[in-house]
């Protein structure tokens, strides 16, 4: 057994919260201290504190007298179970050794019990990126922070690491996947990240899509289900141009192009420690955090929905949240391509009713310096079944835009308004320098036909799933929409 104390957040920050993690899998144990702080000092901190999080972990494979070893990937997967507690913050994970449900510290914590300790003490848990945005030729206090929730897997790594494709934007990560945020006494929004790594998937990160990711990754860096060249290095879909004639897959069999299966399990990661990252924000361990600017929501929608778009005010941005939706990747559960909902990307991570928790962002809305709520979608389909926008560096152009529209305090230039939000105006995103040729217009449509289904399913959806505890201000929010839509 192994038991490993640890911070969430800079060791005694104002911000930060401790837990302690029994497991009886080295690969816990290793990965925790990459994942958070872990040492002696964290138990000084809950010795003066006197309060963390408990966490119990277990595999649940027992090794069998008669077997000579251990099997390769201990799990129980017929009797999974994970547990929280959040009125005596307590964590029982039993028989997976995935990530999310054997590193306590993540989800578990930073999300689901994080969540239920932030409505109790007036703050925000959330599955969000934080990075750091400038012009190259301002100085460091002119560096803007931007927090962004996307599902599992729609690119919150690419997105925190990004490298940009305008010329003269410098970018910083301060985290790629969890942001604790607070609003300090004069109404003004910080966060920090809770992890002290990177926990992100594998297939489809490249020299291409995610150089600063690439290297990030290695050194000081546990790979999970990922192939193993002959040469001893790791690989995955994506990684390269071209695939090697040989690999081991994930699975420790032999594979080659001619195999049927794939070399690297869908959802298999990468964990490399935050220090490694060439980009890392100079403030990323400030106990204080980051001043927010802007809320970043968006998943995986093929059709009907822009590029980028704002919300009207901070209860229409709530609105936003609780509709997001997104196609299904390999990091949920679930196997199909179906578009599915994700409010604020926390769909798997609520620590308490969501109704409630709608209720919590509302409770936001008279703060003086509440962030400005934007929806992007990088994966908009057109009819030749193609991305319509390029994403990677070039996203850079849509945060110009959203950056610009924090800038005018009065809201006055760079957009207009649309029946979904305040899009950009016309020649208001910067399209110079771009490899290949996008229709702006059919990118930023709004089909009548399609936001009218929507506006049906989203009724649907509140009031089968979330019934009497939503918020009389979300369903006002969706008749707006509803007449908006009528009025194309």
């Amino acid at each position: 057994m192994y038991l490993v104390p640890f911070s969430m957040g800079p060791i005694g920050g104002p911000l930060s919260k401790n837990g302690i993690e029994l497991t009886d899998s080295p690969y816990v144990a290793v990965s925790m201290t990459v994942m958070t702080r872990v040492g002696l000092d964290v138990l000084e901190c809950i010795k003066r504190d006197g309060s963390f999080v408990r966490c119990l972990h277990s595999v649940g494979q027992p090794i069998v007298d008669k077997e000579v070893e251990d099997s390769i990937w201990p799990c129980n997967p017929e009797k999974v179970l994970i547990a929280h507690r959040p009125a005596t913050n307590d964590i029982f994970s039993f028989g997976s050794g995935y990530g999310g449900n054997s590193l306590l510290g993540k989800k578990c914590f930073a999300l689901r019990i994080g969540s239920s300790l932030a409505k109790r003490e007036g703050w925000l848990a959330e599955h969000m990126l934080i990075m750091g945005v400038k012009k190259t030729d301002e100085p460091e206090e002119k560096r803007k922070y931007i927090c962004a929730a996307f599902p599992s897997a729609c690119g919150k790594t690419n997105l925190a690491m990004l490298k940009p494709a305008l010329e003269g934007y410098d970018i910083t990560c301060v985290g790629d996947d969890i942001a604790w945020l607070r609003f300090d006494a004069k109404g003004e929004l910080y966060a920090i990240n809770p992890e002290n790594g990177f926990f992100g998937v594998a297939p489809g990160t490249s020299d291409h899509s995610n150089p600063n990711a690439m290297q990030t990754i290695f050194k000081n860096t546990i790979f999970t289900n990922v192939a193993l060249t002959d040469d001893g290095g790791v690989w995955w879909e994506g990684m390269t141009e071209t695939t090697p004639d040989h690999l081991i897959d994930w699975c420790g069999k032999d594979w080659t192009p001619e195999s049927k299966t794939k070399p690297a399990h869908p959802n298999s990661r990468f964990c490399a420690p935050a220090g490694n990252c060439p980009i890392l924000d100079g403030a990323w361990e400030d106990p204080k955090g980051v001043k927010i600017e802007a809320i970043l929501l968006g998943g995986r929608r093929p059709e009907g929905v822009p590029l980028v778009y704002e919300a009207f005010n901070w209860e229409h941005g709530v609105f936003l949240g609780a509709t997001l939706k997104s196609e299904a990747t390999a990091a949920a559960e679930h196997k199909t391509k179906a578009v599915m909902h994700d409010p604020f990307s926390m769909r798997p991570f609520f620590g308490y009713n969501f109704g409630d928790y709608l209720q919590h962002w509302l409770s936001f809305g008279n703060q003086k310096g509440q962030p400005k709520v934007f929806m992007v979608n990088w994966f908009r389909r057109g009819a030749d079944g193609g991305f319509m926008w390029p994403g990677f560096g070039d996203n850079v152009r849509v945060l110009d835009w959203i950056l610009n529209r924090c800038e005018d305090k009065e809201g006055q230039t760079g957009a207009e308004k649309s029946a979904v939000g305040l899009v950009p105006a016309s020649n208001a995103l910067r399209l110079d320098g771009m490899n290949c040729k996008v229709d702006m217009e059919e990118l930023f449509s709004t089909p009548k036909s399609f936001w009218v289904e929507e506006v049906k399913e989203l009724r649907n959806y509140f009031e089968t799933q979330v019934g009497k505890s939503i918020p009389k201000e979300i369903l006002n929010q969706l008749d707006q929409l509803e007449k908006r839509i009528a009025d194309l």
